[in-house]
């Protein structure tokens, strides 16, 4: 049953979605209204929302965004997983698409939804989708988003729900190619490691462009949690096979280079 608060985020979602995603596009109306760009990185470790997917193994990533100058998009995103630990495969492909524009002065919509897919995952119910309303805002050098994502009910997510409410601060340093971030997250449902179905996650990190479109990123990261009790598939389970922990602390670094 929806909590309060889960049922006015689901109305809002179902209300103001379609297909949405998080990257940004450049929009260049002088050649034509569509716009594609893309992404390509090497990370030290996968991380999402604070929980580790790749095993503390370096993981590959990169994604291919198209953008309308009416503010639609659609992309896909992709990242190689450990197969031991995560038990979904070896690869995770995400599928988005959406709306983003300056609502008003200063004021950034994102509105749609993601699917997450784990095409060679083994039998089973892995993939999910959710919605994400995020609104965006700067002043001078600091910018700040915050960002409601909900997934309904469904197989994958054990017939339950999932809510992530998320704040993002990121500032450049004047005269300098360094930039730092600091990000905090909080989840309530399924996709979480900790028995009450609720926890924290948090970031800090700093970045320098190499280059025009290369990147070089640190950032430590954690998130409320525990070990995990794993069979030798990397599934849950109650024998005692192997203990992972998911979500230990971690400096992570990221590579990244845009085309």
């Amino acid at each position: 049953m929806f909590t309060p608060i889960r049922g006015l985020v689901a109305a809002t979602l179902i209300a103001g979605s379609a297909l949405v995603a998080t990257p940004a596009f450049a929009q260049d109306e002088a050649t034509s209204d569509f716009t594609i760009s893309g992404n390509a990185s090497v990370v030290s470790e996968y991380r999402f929302r604070g929980v580790d997917l790749s095993g503390g193994d370096i993981a590959i990533q990169g994604g291919i965004d198209v953008g309308h100058s009416s503010g639609f998009y659609v992309g896909t995103w992709g990242s190689s997983l450990d197969e031991d630990t995560v038990g979904y495969g070896h690869t995770e492909l995400d599928l988005y698409g959406g709306w983003t524009g300056e609502v008003t002065d200063g004021l950034t919509l994102d509105v749609g939804a993601i699917y997450y897919a784990y095409p060679n995952a083994p039998a089973g119910d892995f993939d999910y989708f959710e919605g994400k309303v995020a609104l965006g805002f700067g002043l001078g050098p600091v910018s700040a988003k915050a960002s409601v994502f909900y997934a309904p009910d469904q197989d994958s997510l054990g017939g339950t729900d999932n809510l992530y409410l998320s704040g993002d601060l990121s500032a450049a340093i004047p005269g300098t190619p360094i930039s730092l971030s600091a990000h905090a997250g909080y989840t309530d449902g399924f996709l979480t490691f900790t028995n009450n179905g609720k926890a924290w996650d948090w970031s800090i990190g700093a970045s320098v462009a190499l280059h025009e479109k290369i990147t070089l990123g640190i950032s430590y990261i954690d998130a409320e949690g525990g070990p995990k009790t794993l069979d030798t598939n990397g599934s849950p389970t109650v024998a005692d096979d192997f203990i992972y922990d998911f979500t230990d602390s971690a400096i992570v670094a990221t590579l990244t280079a845009k085309f």
